[in-house]
């Protein structure tokens, strides 16, 4: 089952019709949760105090829209609807437990052009273990790629699965994008490296992740995108022409992999299409 959080946003109205479109390539379900958030309702107030019914009936138009929606973009995807109160974020990740995909809109709160991502899909992508895709608002045309972040690291084998997945099913290219950067030396600034051997090296890394799951999607086409630039920088570069980013979470501190690693919080904040975060 796929599950998209809806508010009645532009953004999630775009949220509404990725998910439909992934139910059915997928052939799975669509479930429409809606959260009525009653936090700022319920201070000062009893434990189990009654709701306004006005509440309640704009959930409920606000599902009734995005389901239309979703028939009508996908007639033949089976959608149910659901209406809940509480913390949409927590609503959220808990719905999300035994989901394929959580997808949600990203709401248009940044100060700055690009910083779209508001603080619900950001501390879902990083708190729900199944892969999280945030959608913009923007409708963008069809480019027929993928992309997807690959490095020597372990927590990027679910994201490139997911890629892999998410081009077969569109029928997409799939671009691998390495990026790396020469290490700077404080105490030997001079220190020389051979270029074409560091390329080949990082060339490897992109073809050892590869090989194994391409043979398990054979009618895939790869790009093989190795860069010399910052993670950040050739993904938001790459995006420009993507369908999807895919990016792993290599989120570390006091929650471990609970938390968004910066090259995940920044591609989300400044990619324009939209953007699935996988965990390990």
């Amino acid at each position: 089952m796929i599950i998209v959080g809806v508010d009645g946003s532009v953004a999630s109205r775009a949220a509404v019709e990725w998910a439909a479109g992934d139910a059915a390539l997928r052939h799975v379900p669509l479930r429409i949760v809606h959260v009525v958030d009653t936090s700022w309702y319920q201070v000062g107030k009893p434990p189990g105090a009654a709701l306004p019914d006005t509440l309640l009936r704009g959930g409920r138009q606000v599902l009734t829209e995005a389901e239309a929606l979703a028939r009508e973009r996908q007639p033949a995807v089976e959608a149910t609807t659901e209406l809940v109160t509480g913390s949409p974020a927590d609503v959220l990740r808990e719905r999300a437990g035994d989901a394929a995909e959580l997808v949600t809109g990203s709401r248009g709160l940044g100060g700055f052009a690009g910083a779209l991502v508001g603080s619900v899909s950001m501390h879902l992508a990083g708190h729900v273990h199944c892969p999280v895709v945030v959608v913009h608002a923007a409708h963008l045309p069809a480019q027929g790629e993928v992309v997807v972040g690959v490095d020597d690291s372990p927590e990027c084998e679910p994201a490139l699965a997911f890629a892999y997945e998410e081009a077969e099913l569109r029928g997409a290219t799939l671009r691998a994008v390495h990026a790396w950067q020469l290490p700077v030396h404080a105490y030997a600034p001079d220190l020389d490296f051979d270029m074409d051997e560091v390329r080949a090296a990082r060339l490897q890394v992109v073809r050892d992740r590869l090989k194994t799951l391409g043979r398990d999607h054979p009618g895939v086409s790869v790009v093989e995108d190795v860069r010399s630039a910052h993670p950040v920088d050739a993904l938001i570069a790459a995006a420009e022409r993507a369908d999807l980013v895919v990016v792993g979470s290599h989120g570390r501190g006091a929650l471990g992999s609970a938390l968004l690693g910066s090259v995940s919080r920044n591609v989300l904040q400044h990619a324009r299409c939209p953007v699935a975060v996988v965990r390990a």
